[in-house]
Formats: C-alpha cells, sequence, structure tokens
C-alpha cells in the first residue's frame, strides 16, 4: 500500500489583514494586505544575517550587496539584461515612433523593467504561510495611485499631468478651524510635503489631483492627506484631522504629452 503525503518546511509566517477594495468594479468587499513591517535598508538586511544562522560578518554583507548593486546599475545603462535569483532586470524605452527619429522625444527616458524569478515565487510558496490576523485599520486608505499620462499604477506621477486615487475614506473635507492644513500632499523622502493645489474629482473613494509643475524629476514620494470626513459618513465630520498614508512610494518624473 503506497502512502502518499505533502511536506512544506514552513520557514516564514507573512501576516495578512483584511482591507478594504479600493478598485471600482471590485466583487467582494475586502483584499489581502500584510501587515506593514519596518522598512529594511541595505544596512538592516545585513544587520539581520545573525537571526538565519548566516556567519558572514554584516559589514561584509553590506559591502558585498553595495559592490553588486553598484555593478547591477553600470551594466543595465549599458543595456545588458541582469539576471539574479531575485529575478530579471532589463531596460525599455516607451513611446510610439514612425522609424525616422534620431534621439527621443522629450521627457521619455529609460526605465527598468523586472520580473519576479522562478525561484523567488517558489520559494514564497514552499517556504511561506499565510496567517490571518482580522481586519486592517478602518481610518481610510489609498489603494491605488494611477497616472494618467503614462498609464501606470503605483510607480510613477507626471509633473504637471492628472492622477487618479483609489481608496477607501478618502474625501477631504474640514471645518473652518482645520481648513488650512487640510489637504492632499506629496511628502518626499527627505524634505517638506508639497500640498496639490488642485483637485479635480473629490469623493470617499476617487480624487483626481494634478501633480505640482514644480515637483523635482526624479523624487520619490508619499501621497498623503488629512481630512476630517467621517471614513463611512456623509455629512459628518471628526473632531480632528484624520491622517491617511499610502504604503507605496512613486517617483515624479517629466510628463510626456501626446
Amino acid at each position: 500500500m503506497a502512502i502518499g503525503f505533502t511536506y512544506k518546511d514552513i520557514l516564514h509566517k507573512i501576516v495578512v489583514r483584511f482591507a478594504p477594495a479600493t478598485l471600482p468594479g471590485a466583487k467582494k468587499p475586502y483584499v489581502l494586505r500584510p501587515a506593514r513591517r519596518p522598512v529594511l535598508d541595505i544596512h538592516a538586511l545585513a544587520g539581520k544575517a545573525e537571526i538565519f544562522n548566516i556567519h558572514t560578518a554584516p559589514k561584509v554583507i553590506e559591502e558585498g550587496l553595495s559592490t553588486a548593486i553598484e555593478l547591477i546599475f553600470y551594466h543595465l545603462a549599458d543595456g545588458y539584461t541582469i539576471k539574479t535569483p531575485l529575478g530579471t532586470l532589463n531596460v525599455y524605452v516607451g513611446g510610439e515612433y514612425d522609424g525616422t527619429e534620431t534621439c527621443l522625444p522629450g521627457g521619455v527616458s529609460p526605465k527598468v523593467h523586472f520580473q519576479a524569478s522562478e525561484e523567488l515565487n517558489a520559494y514564497l510558496v514552499d517556504r511561506a504561510e499565510i496567517l490571518f490576523d482580522g481586519f486592517a485599520s478602518n481610518e481610510g486608505c489609498i489603494g491605488t495611485v494611477w497616472d494618467e499620462t503614462t498609464g501606470r499604477e503605483n510607480e510613477v506621477m507626471s509633473i504637471g499631468g492628472m492622477i487618479t486615487i483609489h481608496g477607501q475614506g478618502i474625501k477631504i473635507k474640514a471645518d473652518e478651524v482645520h481648513q488650512d492644513k487640510a489637504g492632499l500632499y506629496f511628502t518626499p523622502v527627505d524634505g517638506n510635503p508639497v500640498k496639490a493645489r488642485q483637485i479635480a474629482v473629490n469623493e470617499p473613494r476617487t480624487l483626481k489631483v494634478l501633480v505640482p509643475p514644480d515637483l523635482p524629476e526624479g523624487k520619490v514620494y508619499r501621497i498623503e492627506l488629512m481630512t476630517q470626513a467621517v471614513v463611512k459618513g456623509h455629512s459628518q465630520l471628526h473632531k480632528d484631522l484624520r491622517y491617511v498614508q499610502s504604503e507605496f512610494f512613486i517617483t515624479a518624473q517629466k510628463a510626456t504629452f501626446p
């Protein structure tokens, strides 16, 4: 008699929570989002080596990673496709052409595409377990930021162009006392937030916002907003301002219009 069984060597547990579905036309009310954890830079990543019984000194790991990334930058910029255990990186150039061009149109520049490797996906399947941990905070959320100029989502925003933000509880509304502070902000990793000056659509689940024309190209931002509007209310206001922040970063780039 044959005995069949499957065995998974589970090493990791990914904690997820139910978060409101934010895309229009979603068939069910919730999606799953990983519980937020601190961002690991190269230094912090190297410092965790001992936890996984890796005896290479953190300084050596950090220096090796930094050198490898420098090499990847250099050769990727020369047009090479870079294949790593994490995935494959290659350069692409957007736009449409008639075949007579000798230079790129204004605002167009090479971009990087990353495709996760089969090994990385297989590792998650074989070694990670999903743990359900209730509901995410119901203080509102930013789900997606769609750049109307490029059609890209949660990646870039075209300077001087429009972005469409889908979420829940994101309508910006405030009383006279809080009117000056309420609004949508483009907050850089380092530097002062820039307040949006024009919001074309202001609804509980959708915002259409003009990206300020004076944002520096290449800088990375979070989308943040401050409002007194109640998440599931219509006309009610909180006593104090409520703060909502995107969990992802978006890069400002020059707009390329037809």
